[in-house]
């Protein structure tokens, strides 16, 4: 069986590459990048996916482009809402080259994050997968949340501080009243 994975970054692909492969599935990874904000931060985190799959043999289809205008443009004036969207526009692009690709199943690193919204991601992966014709294969990684933490720094991997967009860039660095020094 072959799955598509979404890759968010290679630190959050240890567990869920390791656990899909130990369960005898074909595992190629997907580098989704316009919801990564700046684009130098995209360019972090694709340089760490290539050389991770390149030491643990996973071929990975690298989005083309940088849509950034299009990911603002979508999320204006829904802030708060922003996280649906950008699973729903991460997942839906997985899904629909998964049925190009004609894979068995479709997932995403995402369900490995403690950070994430699980629930929304299951969910709304079910509804694209359903739409797509391709199944969603879900399963909980967080299990594994410690044991890709220790392997990443072991590694020496990149590891992002914050989860991608412009907007949890601002939540993991402003602090108002603070003063610049």
């Amino acid at each position: 069986m072959k799955v598509l994975l979404h890759l968010c970054c290679a630190p959050c692909s240890i567990y869920p590459i390791e656990t899909l492969r130990s369960g005898n599935l074909d595992v190629m990874g997907f580098f989704y990048r316009h919801n990564i904000h700046p684009y130098t931060e995209c360019l972090k985190r694709q340089e760490t996916v290539q050389s991770y799959a390149q030491q643990v043999d996973l071929r990975v289809i690298y989005q083309e482009g940088y849509d950034l205008e299009g990911f603002i443009q979508n999320v204006v004036y829904r802030e708060a809402d922003r996280c649906n969207y950008c699973y729903h526009d991460r997942l839906r692009t997985t899904a629909l080259m998964a049925k190009r690709g004609k894979f068995d199943y479709f997932s995403t690193t995402l369900l490995y994050s403690k950070f994430q919204k699980h629930d929304r991601v299951k969910s709304i992966g079910e509804s694209v997968g359903r739409a797509a014709g391709v199944p969603f294969f879900y399963e909980d990684f967080r299990s594994g949340w410690k044991e890709g933490v220790k392997t990443s720094k072991d590694l020496e991997m990149y590891r992002q501080p914050y989860c991608g967009c412009i907007y949890s860039e601002k939540e993991r660095y402003y602090r108002p009243g603070k003063k610049l020094e």
